[in-house]
């Protein structure tokens, strides 16, 4: 899926040239081969190879930067953190959290956001952004047990609801405010809201379609959105002053396009592509065990 990803970033790319990204009409093609290749890998590229404009460390599917991060926390979690006992994972989850309500409350906008540039203040905010949500949602597996919770839906619902409409909190002047408010919602609320979640019952084969496809989709969705997102914000900055009325119509045409392509790339590329891969790494394992053995 990052390698789809990538390459629909790359076959887009010339198309949304515009006026907030006046430059792309002038980089080569070999260039935007060359980053497309690199983001294959989801290695970030230095800003001297943003052929964007947008400082992006993955210029042609910029959701590729939160996926650096996640890659290094399974890395972590992988050589050492997975051994860690619960207490040695709670001291890590709370070194995490004080970390990341530093950075919400004295970030000079008073918020969480960034970590998709590569320079040290930028990796800064993408590798505190990432500890804490990766190794609680990993501490969480460990010590919470769902139980059975009725309206589990309708009560998740109505907190992601309450913690989106609301507006930000302190204004210009005290916008430390606000990264508390949001190191709140970031530690506390958004694992309730995950342990609430897990806690839903099911009723009916239909809400387990439902949960199945959403479920389905929701990496692939992540992974190839972004691509017709750059059409839209392309569309939006050669048309000053458009209204929403004017714009609800193509928003919607991105929202509809993107979940009918994540789906499409799940059924007829990323399921058959695991499929092939786990049956021929099978065979491929069984191999060198048979030549291990002879040798």
């Amino acid at each position: 899926m990052v390698i789809l990803g990538m390459t629909l970033g790359a076959i887009g790319f010339y198309f949304t040239d515009s006026t907030i990204w006046p430059l792309i009409h002038t980089i080569p093609l070999w260039k935007m081969l060359l980053v497309m290749l690199i983001g294959y890998t989801i290695l970030p590229v230095p800003l001297s190879m943003d052929i964007r404009g947008w400082q992006e460390m993955h210029p042609l599917n910029s959701v590729g930067w939160s996926l650096f991060f996640e890659y290094i926390a399974n890395i972590l979690y992988a050589i050492g953190i997975r051994k860690f006992s619960k207490t040695a994972l709670s001291i890590l989850v709370l070194i995490a959290a004080i970390a990341l309500a530093h950075l919400a409350i004295t970030s000079p906008n008073g918020d969480v956001s960034g970590g998709w540039t590569l320079n040290a203040e930028q990796v800064r905010v993408g590798i505190t952004r990432t500890m804490y949500p990766f190794f609680a949602g990993l501490l969480l597996s460990r010590i919470a047990k769902p139980t059975r919770i009725k309206h589990a839906f309708l009560w998740c619902s109505l907190l992601v609801a309450l913690v989106l409409y609301m507006p930000r909190i302190g204004g210009a002047e005290n916008v430390w405010m606000n990264g508390i408010y949001e190191s709140v919602c970031i530690i506390i609320v958004f694992p309730l809201i995950v342990y609430l979640g897990a806690s839903g019952v099911i009723h009916t084969q239909s809400e387990r379609r439902i949960c199945k496809f959403l479920g389905d989709i929701s990496y692939p969705l992540y992974l190839v959105h972004y691509p017709l997102v750059y059409f839209y914000v392309a569309w939006i900055s050669n048309h000053k002053g458009v209204t929403i009325m004017d714009a609800w119509p193509y928003a919607l045409l991105i929202l509809v396009g993107s979940i009918i392509l994540a789906y499409a790339s799940l059924k007829w590329y990323d399921e058959p592509v695991r499929r092939w891969l786990r049956k021929n790494w099978d065979k491929m394992i069984m191999i060198k065990i048979k030549v291990y053995l002879r040798g």
